[in-house]
């Protein structure tokens, strides 16, 4: 099972966030389809995925999208998928 706590900042400070959960075992191959899967239900479009993007995750359980990274507008800073290990 793997759980990601995806977050929203504005300013430094944490303006949404939710934990989605996934059956199986982590896939760096599927780590796309965590972050679409994230981003709908926060409710976000999904930002462009890089391989940077997904061995950040791997190595070191975070990764950071810039608003840049999303082709269209979006009212925070930076979205943040944490790999939450139990």
């Amino acid at each position: 099972m793997i759980k990601i706590w995806a977050k929203t900042l504005k300013n430094k400070k944490i303006t949404a966030n939710e934990i989605v959960v996934f059956d199986g075992k982590y896939d760096e191959n599927d780590f796309d389809e965590y972050v679409r899967t994230v981003c709908h239900e926060l409710d976000l479009p999904t930002p462009v995925v890089l391989s940077s993007h997904a061995s950040n995750f791997t190595q070191f359980n975070i990764s950071r999208f810039k608003a840049s990274d999303f082709v269209e507008y979006v009212d925070f800073d930076e979205l943040t998928l944490e790999n939450c290990k139990v």
